[in-house]
């Protein structure tokens, strides 16, 4: 099951939506609308952009990983430097090439004539 988006107005009547999870989470709530109809747009612009959208980290934090059991203290590394994970980018890149390939199933389309 996908996604809901709920339409509502906020204390200060402005017309905004929330994106809920199947488990009625709460996702995503947008900016405020003046108008419903404004708000309808909004919804419209999230299923396009969102649904394939890229990931941008603009965290100035840095992930703590400690030493390994098997590295146990390399030459190259002080004990104190932050390490960043690593990113496998053979998944990352199969699942942009997946994304952007379209449906891969079309259903059942014959040609009649």
């Amino acid at each position: 099951m996908a996604g809901m988006f709920e339409l509502f107005v906020d204390v200060e009547s402005t017309f905004r939506f929330r994106l809920t999870a199947p488990d009625g989470t709460i996702m995503a709530v947008s900016k405020p609308f003046d108008t419903k109809a404004d708000a309808v747009e909004g919804i419209a612009a999230v299923r396009e952009y969102a649904g394939m959208g890229l990931i941008t980290d603009h965290c100035t934090t840095t992930v703590n990983v400690g030493p390994s059991q098997d590295q146990g203290g390399s030459a190259g590394q002080s004990a104190e430097s932050p390490r960043e994970p690593k990113i496998d980018f053979h998944a990352r890149a199969k699942a942009v090439r997946r994304a952007v390939s379209g449906p891969r199933w079309a259903g059942a389309i014959h040609n009649l004539s």
